[in-house]
């Protein structure tokens, strides 16, 4: 048990969401229960997790989850363990949910050394609906940087994942390779602005920084294959950017592309049945397929090995998001605060001031 890492649940505490402060004790050891100081209210160590008041086996949860990342269809499971198929629905819906927190609390906290970033979509035949999945992918560390689902492919589509990517960490340095959509450009000369900070009075400009390039490629096909690769750079200089793709791809040999990223979509096809392109199990909702996306990327970035990346190491290890692989039951049951906190009135207690002065 490690109380460092909790927080208190109750939303009338004034220690709610806040961790690391030393305001929450371990309550009991045999039933793993956490206690809060200030309140005096305990909770359990998976409140506000997937594994809180199952009704099933914890390793049975967890077995299930892990056939979900795996790209089991639901129908599968249900035939092997006997269960309802609306647990098994709501299981992966709550840990897609679960691994869209943790990912938003470590990987879009800022922290991301986004060197070579590569985007692309993925077309999805649902049923009765047609989705487009949008993800980008840092080279050097392999980690997956989110993605975005809609049912057009237009530049809403793009604006969301290059939000994502620029809450990753800092975009002064950041080669953006892409294939042919010209919305990626545009669309990042929007996100990527800065204001210039001149000392004048008013609105500062919004700027793009001089260090940020981004460059395309195009693939010209004739009887389904590829003939031509024609590589444009769209913001920056050619040389910096062979640079930049020699430094991340660790290869003197290495070309501008978006293999890596294609190699991304392969996994997510191979992991997640309604992503198949011919497949029995389509999704029939967006939030069905959202759910399956972002449990997929848990656990690609935190619980499944890289082979490129050295012996059992993930991406989030190579990102130095965290010092250990992850196992399936560690990412359902990681802790993670609230995004946001409530806003008191009054005066502060003591030990919050104590607190905010020390931090």
């Amino acid at each position: 048990m490690d109380p460092p890492s909790q927080w208190c649940h109750n939303r009338r505490c004034r220690a709610y969401g806040r961790i690391s402060e030393g305001h929450i004790v371990i309550h009991s050891q045999k039933e793993r229960r956490y206690r809060c100081k200030r309140c005096g209210r305990t909770f359990s160590e998976t409140t506000d997790t997937v594994l809180y008041r199952i009704h099933k086996p914890k390793w049975l949860v967890v077995a299930v989850v892990t056939l979900l990342a795996h790209g089991c269809p639901v129908q599968a499971i249900v035939a092997a363990f006997e269960l309802d198929e609306r647990t098994v629905a709501r299981w992966q819906r709550e840990s897609g949910a679960q691994c869209k927190r943790v990912h938003e609390h470590l990987i879009e906290a800022g922290r991301v050394a986004l060197l070579q970033v590569q985007a692309d979509e993925l077309r999805i035949k649902g049923v009765g609906a047609l989705y487009w999945l949008a993800s980008a992918l840092e080279v050097k560390s392999r980690l997956w940087l989110g993605g975005s689902i809609s049912e057009h492919r237009d530049r809403e589509l793009i604006r969301t994942l290059l939000i994502r990517v620029k809450a990753c960490g800092p975009i002064e340095y950041i080669l953006l390779v892409t294939d042919g959509l010209a919305s990626y450009a545009s669309q990042a000369l929007h996100v990527f602005r800065k204001p210039l900070r001149t000392g004048k009075v008013g609105r500062p400009r919004l700027v793009l920084p001089a260090t940020v390039m981004i460059e395309k490629v195009k693939k010209r096909y004739q009887r389904r294959r590829v003939v031509e690769v024609i590589r444009r750079v769209v913001v920056g200089c050619e040389a910096e950017v062979i640079s930049r793709v020699i430094g991340t791809q660790r290869s003197i040999r290495a070309l501008i592309n978006t293999a890596y990223i294609e190699r991304l979509n392969a996994t997510f096809r191979a992991r997640l049945a309604p992503l198949v392109r011919r497949t029995r199990a389509g999704a029939r909702k967006q939030a069905t397929l959202e759910a399956g996306v972002w449990l997929v990327g848990g656990c690609y970035n935190f619980v499944w090995a890289h082979c490129t990346l050295g012996e059992g190491r993930t991406p989030a290890m190579a990102a130095e998001m965290t010092d250990h692989r992850w196992s399936t039951e560690e990412l359902l049951r990681y802790p993670v605060p609230p995004a946001e906190l409530p806003k008191w009135r009054g005066r502060k207690p003591r030990w919050l001031l104590e607190a905010e002065r020390a931090a």
